[in-house]
């Protein structure tokens, strides 16, 4: 393969060496200038010793800040034989400087002064000792000597340098964006730029599930690449594709595959980056992106977390109105779809939060394409499996397709953190490769938390907990409809006393039934309370705020109530969130039919539970002596579940998984066609039951 001249370029020419070079340079320069006459000997005291022997021929008082003096002939015959160690440096100084004893040249010697009337009048004293002993007085004087060179440099250094400051401080505040950076540059685009070579490194096969979304973007990428193929068919290209999914379900690892694989320029930036303190900035950086596209064209441009700045607009203005948002927003889709054409440029986005865009925005013409990301299903999740253990050491024995299957809910980037805290605890303990039962560690750490060995619980809240969690088991192993039962606990976990982890089947809706024997089964630990100790405590407060939800979807969004009737209430849009579709009096029905439909269950829980009280006392006993159970210790004390199926693989001891702790139903996040995982209950000490509002 022949190498790329491209990737071999030296780096470019930056002024700012040279700037620096010079700036060094007359630094260097004037501390040589300022210490030349620095000696390691004591001149002062050398020419006190010579005045007073009348060897100093003359002495200049330079500036009244330094002195510099010159010696007679005598002088220089006793510095040569003298055994004074400064005068012994004075004169291999003298030797060093071009042997001025030889050629009879004076030698001026320099010593700095603090004061040179105290120095005047020192001399004065010295010259008539020395004229009383008859020899030889010191002639002096005062002379002025500027320093041109000096006084240049120490003048333009100051300003050097705080020009050299501000255009650092300019070219930060520009970004570096657009020649330069300065603050001129501040509307640039800040877009990063794929191009000639330069790629993610990922490409689609690094992407594993999402089938469908792959499809979509690969024709564009092909499109790009063979546009004849299409265009011979009299097919345009798609403007714009929406990436819209839940976090972690892959989108931006879409667009980075896309950025591999298309050999075109790709111009990649989050909606934060057109956000800036100056008005206007957001418009000008959208222009300028859509210009340097339009010059490479055909190109790519990718704007993640589009939600940043194509909320919808003229809602809230009392609130949430941003003016230069909106500017920017409406500039976004004059040059996605405005009066100029805009041919070679196609825009990809992602978000999680379609329900907040802009209608003008989400139109056909700008984004074509609407690609739906979900949630991987199992066939999906295998493969997603295959690429994160790719770089991991695994055990042979290691099954993926088991957990494939026992991770419903899971997306991509929590199929990802399971396989690295996976490795984590294999090599915490030693081992050689990361077998299953890392992965078991591994998901309970990640969904129930840090186990707390070492909390302090006593003796009547262990045997609470232990019949909470017992009760939870044992409605949920005689409903029908409830998720099957994978593991009970109360060994303390993250914030959690105790908790049950279940495995849900993969459904795409949920009927009355499913959903009703759910809050029967959360509501089974306080039951079991109450008819054991005769008393109820806080623990259950997960379990309210789980089965009140679910309660008031089954009423005011999935129309399950027949009071109510088959009515909806929910806005995906999120455009009624300051006012109530129903009047008072519906409210009031609304909430009298929520707690009829807790409290039937409640009491159902109750009911069952009493009818089984034996074995939950069993069941609570093994509890307390082993802190953790299992499917099989179920089996033993129930018998299995008459509803399960025979085709259904059973989980071994020694195979659980711990089940995401995610609820089936948000009351303004989830819809119709989502799928089902049931939450973690917990039972916790230190929560308080919310007072009633």
């Amino acid at each position: 393969m022949t190498p790329n001249n491209d990737s071999k370029k030296k780096p470019g020419f930056n002024i700012y060496w040279i700037y620096s070079i010079i700036a060094i340079s007359l630094i260097v320069l004037q501390m040589w200038m300022s210490g030349k006459k620095d000696v390691s000997y004591d001149v002062r005291s050398a020419f006190n010793q010579l005045a007073d022997s009348g060897y100093v021929a003359n002495v200049n008082i330079v500036n009244r800040e330094h002195i510099d003096f010159t010696i007679n002939s005598k002088g220089k015959d006793f510095i040569a034989t003298s055994s004074n160690p400064n005068l012994k440096k004075m004169h291999q100084a003298t030797s060093r400087s071009g042997n001025a004893f030889a050629q009879d040249r004076k030698q001026t010697f320099s010593f700095p002064i603090s004061d040179a009337g105290v120095f005047e009048q020192q001399l004065i004293n010295k010259n008539k000792d020395l004229a009383a002993k008859h020899k030889s007085v010191v002639n002096y004087q005062s002379v002025t000597e500027t320093d041109y060179f000096g006084s240049i440099v120490g003048f333009l250094l100051p300003i050097i340098v705080l020009i050299a400051i501000w255009m650092f401080v300019m070219r930060r505040m520009g970004g570096g964006a657009g020649g330069g950076g300065q603050i001129f540059n501040i509307g640039k685009s800040r877009a990063q730029l794929y191009d000639k070579g330069k790629s993610t490194n990922i490409t689609f096969e690094d992407v594993a599930g999402l089938t469908g979304a792959k499809e979509e973007i690969q024709e564009i990428v092909e499109f790009l690449k063979n546009p004849k193929r299409y265009t011979d068919l009299g097919a345009k290209i798609p403007k714009g594709a929406l990436l819209v999914g839940p976090p972690g379900t892959g989108k931006t690892l879409l667009a980075k595959a896309v950025a591999g694989e298309a050999k075109v320029p790709f111009f990649s930036l989050s909606g934060s980056d057109f956000v800036e303190m100056f008005v206007g900035v957001g418009a000008s950086r959208v222009r300028d992106l859509f210009k340097q596209a339009k010059e490479k064209a055909p190109a790519i441009i990718f704007i993640d977390e589009i939600d940043a700045i194509g909320r919808a607009r003229g809602k809230s203005n009392g609130f949430s109105s941003n003016d230069e948002r909106e500017n920017t927003l409406n500039q976004l889709l004059t040059e996605m779809d405005g009066f100029g054409t805009n041919s070679g440029v196609i825009i990809l986005a992602a978000t999680n939060r379609a329900d907040v865009l802009d209608s003008a925005l989400m139109r056909a013409g700008r984004f074509d394409r609407q690609i739906y990301v979900d949630m991987p299903d199992i066939n999906e999740r295998k493969a997603i499996f295959n690429v994160h253990l790719k770089p991991l050491k695994l055990h042979e024995a290691l099954d993926i397709e088991f957990l494939a299957k026992q991770t419903p809910g899971f997306s991509g980037a929590d199929i990802a953190n399971l396989c690295n805290e996976a490795a984590l605890i294999a090599a915490r303990h030693g081992k050689t490769s990361v077998e299953k039962q890392d992965f078991l560690d591994a998901v309970d750490r990640i969904v129930g938390g840090l186990e707390k060995k070492n909390k302090i619980i006593t003796k009547s809240e262990k045997r609470s907990i232990a019949y909470h969690e017992a009760g939870h088991a044992t409605t949920s192993w005689l409903l029908e409809y409830a998720s099957p039962l994978v593991k009970v606990t109360i060994v303390p976990r993250g914030r959690s006393l105790g908790a049950a982890w279940y495995l849900p089947e993969e459904r795409s809706i949920t009927t009355t039934e499913q959903i009703t024997d759910e809050i029967c089964t959360a509501l089974g630990g306080r039951a079991a309370e109450e008819l054991i100790f005769g008393k109820i405590s806080t623990g259950a407060l997960s379990d309210l705020e789980k089965v009140t939800k679910q309660a008031y979807a089954m009423v005011t969004i999935y129309g399950l109530n027949k009071k109510v009737g088959n009515i909806s209430y929910y806005d995906s849009q999120g455009r009624d969130s300051f006012t109530k579709p129903y009047s008072e009096d519906t409210a009031k029905t609304i909430d009298e039919e929520v707690s009829i439909i807790i409290e039937t269950q409640y009491q159902r829980a109750l009911q069952i539970l009493r009818d089984n009280q034996d074995k939950l006392t069993l069941l609570a006993d093994k509890l307390l002596e082993f802190e953790v159970i299992f499917k099989e210790d179920l089996e033993e004390i129930f018998g299995k579940r008459q509803w399960e199926k025979e085709e259904e693989v059973e989980i071994k001891t020694d195979d659980v998984v711990l089940e995401a702790a995610k609820e089936v139903v948000e009351s303004e996040e989830t819809s119709s066609n989502e799928q089902e995982v049931v939450s973690v209950d917990s039972t916790s000490q230190e929560t308080e039951t919310p007072a009633a509002e």
